[in-house]
């Protein structure tokens, strides 16, 4: 099978831990007998110091002709630290989901057996975590109109969504449930947010087309706090773009590192696949980055966007693998151990493939 893929490094840590899980995917691409072609383009501060633009026309193109997009990271302190650069790497990340339609970010929340107790939670309150958060990407207050009155005393920020918006992002969430445990959360602040209302006045609508889901309604805050309590009574959750954003960050921690998540990003042109850290650009040209989260999102990739399921599962073996022979990074081999380089983890796993 041939398999066109765009890829994006990115900034930071992004081409160290995107160069693993190329080793990896063509260490599959060689077992199962496909052929890959890589079209490598630009994003982010990389994108901006080339050519002045986070997402350059180019990019698009190449994003838009190929099957999947495997993605590293955007980011990188000068920028951040200067509140008033006009261009920033993180706004060719929005254009990008808002030109290839990626609408829907998807991310698993799992625990290993062998890092359970690595997780800052104990373990008789994560042991069983299986939960997916579906995130809207494409609308919401990241997108909505902004400015500054009041000579720039005051400033604004507009949530806003659309009845389509929320049904396409809900119509994906219940089919999920349907092939899990048929458990739908929506997360909300209906109790507050006209925006909010209008998402669970719509997912009620949409309750009679799956009556065998099991579908639940909660505030935001309190799923805050339960999602540490009690993460395993969860299934698949349903939430708008900020609120997704702070959800998944602190679901994350449950499995003992956000560099061990991966993610998607469903979209009407293309899908897009990328570990759920940043750039951690403290940590660029040292080679001691986790890249497992990235290399989980190219199993994420063979399954989601290619129906390869094998392959995907042969990816999760070997990544379990490593982590119970501790073939791993110093974030997780810790001070007092021995810990491998993220480039001596990627050779590892596409021996062992």
């Amino acid at each position: 099978m041939k398999l066109n893929i765009a890829l994006l490094a990115g900034d930071g840590i992004g081409p160290e831990v995107i160069d693993q899980a190329v080793k990896v995917v063509n260490a599959v691409a060689k077992k199962f007998n496909h052929d890959i072609n890589w079209t490598a383009a630009l994003t982010g501060a990389a994108a901006i110091d080339a050519v002045g633009e986070p997402y350059p026309d180019e990019t698009h193109e190449i994003c838009m002709a190929a099957d999947a997009v495997l993605f590293g990271a955007i980011g990188h302190p000068r920028f951040d630290n200067d509140p008033k650069a006009t261009v920033r790497p993180e706004q060719g990340l929005l254009k990008m989901r808002k030109k290839l339609g990626l609408f829907a970010n998807v991310r698993p929340t799992f625990t290993f057996p062998s890092l359970i107790d690595n997780s800052p939670l104990k373990r008789e309150r994560i042991e069983g975590t299986d939960l997916v958060i579906l995130r809207e990407l494409t609308g919401g207050i990241y997108f909505g109109e902004r400015g500054r009155k009041d000579n720039g005393d005051t400033a604004f920020d507009t949530c806003t969504y659309t009845r389509e918006e929320i049904k396409r992002l809900a119509k994906l969430g219940f089919e999920m449930a349907m092939s899990r445990r048929k458990k739908l959360c929506c997360v909300d602040k209906a109790n507050v947010l006209e925006s909010s209302r209008l998402w669970r006045e719509t997912v009620q609508d949409m309750e009679k087309d799956f009556p065998e889901v099991e579908v639940s309604y909660e505030f935001v805050d309190a799923v805050a706090m339960r999602l540490v309590q009690w993460p395993s009574s969860y299934d698949v959750m349903i939430t708008e773009n900020l609120f997704g954003d702070i959800l998944t960050d602190e679901a994350s921690v449950i499995s003992g590192s956000m560099g061990l998540m991966p993610s998607s990003s469903i979209g009407v042109h293309t899908s897009l696949f990328e570990p759920i850290h940043g750039s951690y650009p403290q940590a660029a040209g040292k080679d001691i980055a986790n890249p497992l989260a990235t290399v989980l999102s190219a199993a994420m990739m063979f399954e989601d966007a290619f129906n390869l399921k094998e392959e995907a599962a042969v990816i999760r073996s070997v990544v379990n693998k490593s982590l119970s022979e501790g073939v791993v990074t110093e974030d997780l081999a810790g001070k007092n151990n021995n810990a491998y380089k993220t480039s001596e983890v990627g050779d590892w796993l596409a021996a062992n493939i």
